[in-house]
């Protein structure tokens, strides 16, 4: 029999943080100083950047999950817990290939180039309707970061929740360096 795991894998470990890094950035990248000014194209170019590669690692950390189960929360948890964390795992992936894939099909649509970090011209999708389909499709990709937001505070609140209520080491699984508690 298997000795159970106790931590994700170092792979799982740098998707999920490396995904966590991005998306500050893109808060940063985003700020009402960047996207107005002379820089303006450069920081949203920047953040056109940034959010591709959001998309990949997703994909990418979505397929190492698939091959990588999830480790099972501890016995004891109850079943409404064990549907929020699921529910909410599920929005994530969700939110994290839908946003950036929004902003490609609005820049595809509008026929506004992406050079990926000035390396190379990402292709762009074959997607008619210009403007008006742009339009439309950015009103859900500035829509789409309030959830976001509120799935990283429940995120955050669950984690803290289980290091400090529940003391479960169920934190320590992503953050390898806290003690395990016995």
């Amino acid at each position: 029999m298997a000795e159970p795991r106790h931590r994700y894998s170092t792979v799982s470990l740098t998707l999920h943080w490396g995904i966590a890094l991005l998306l500050v950035a893109q808060i940063l990248l985003v700020s009402d100083a960047n996207t107005d000014g002379p820089d303006a194209r450069m920081w949203v170019g920047l953040h056109k950047s940034v959010g591709l590669s959001i998309l990949i690692l997703t994909l990418a950390r979505l397929g190492w999950r698939i091959a990588n189960p999830a480790i099972p929360l501890p016995p004891g948890t109850p079943t409404w817990q064990r549907i929020a964390a699921r529910t909410s795992h599920v929005l994530f992936y969700a939110v994290l290939i839908i946003l950036p894939l929004t902003g490609w099909l609005a820049s595809s649509a509008a026929g506004r180039d992406i050079a990926w970090f000035g390396l190379f011209d990402w292709p762009l999708l074959p997607i008619g309707g210009g403007r008006d389909t742009a339009r439309a499709l950015m009103s859900v990709h500035h829509a789409l970061p309030k959830l976001l937001y509120v799935l990283v505070a429940i995120h955050v609140l669950a984690a803290l929740k289980h290091q400090f209520i529940d003391r479960d080491n169920v934190l320590r699984r992503m953050i390898p360096f806290i003690p395990r508690r016995p």
